[in-house]
């Protein structure tokens, strides 16, 4: 017999133990209160009190982890999702919660609307090697 026929073999790593499924990390949730800021560039930082996430009993080990993450260096949504191996959803409403929570904060990346021309950076280093 094979393990198709096996009911819920398929829920089970040997290694890894039972597969948990991304809406139960999420508690069924596909959005946050933060989501509208999370594009995949998006910038998670730790704010500076957040050392005690691991002692926090309402975290997930997956909110610790995010923690863990960009506690040196802050990353992106999109390299959390890659880093975690987590659906960028999943990531969004974890993230969504700590800045709730207030573990991180989020910064938005200037807009290419916003940025300066390139022949305006030109001009003004042009005139700082002049000076």
């Amino acid at each position: 017999m094979s393990d198709h026929g096996q009911g819920s073999s398929h829920w089970f790593d040997d290694e890894a133990g039972p597969v948990v499924r991304p809406y139960a990390m999420t508690r069924g949730r596909t959005t946050s209160a933060a989501q509208h800021r999370l594009d995949l560039i998006a910038v998670v930082v730790v704010e500076p009190h957040a050392d005690d996430a691991e002692d926090d009993p309402s975290l997930s080990p997956e909110h610790v982890d995010i923690v863990g993450l960009c506690r040196d260096t802050p990353q992106t949504v999109a390299e959390l999702a890659a880093g975690l191996d987590l659906p960028v959803g999943v990531v969004r409403v974890l993230v969504g919660d700590l800045v709730d929570a207030e573990f991180v904060h989020v910064n938005r990346p200037v807009p290419p609307a916003e940025l300066p021309d390139e022949s305006i950076l030109r001009d003004v280093i042009n005139g700082l090697r002049a000076l």
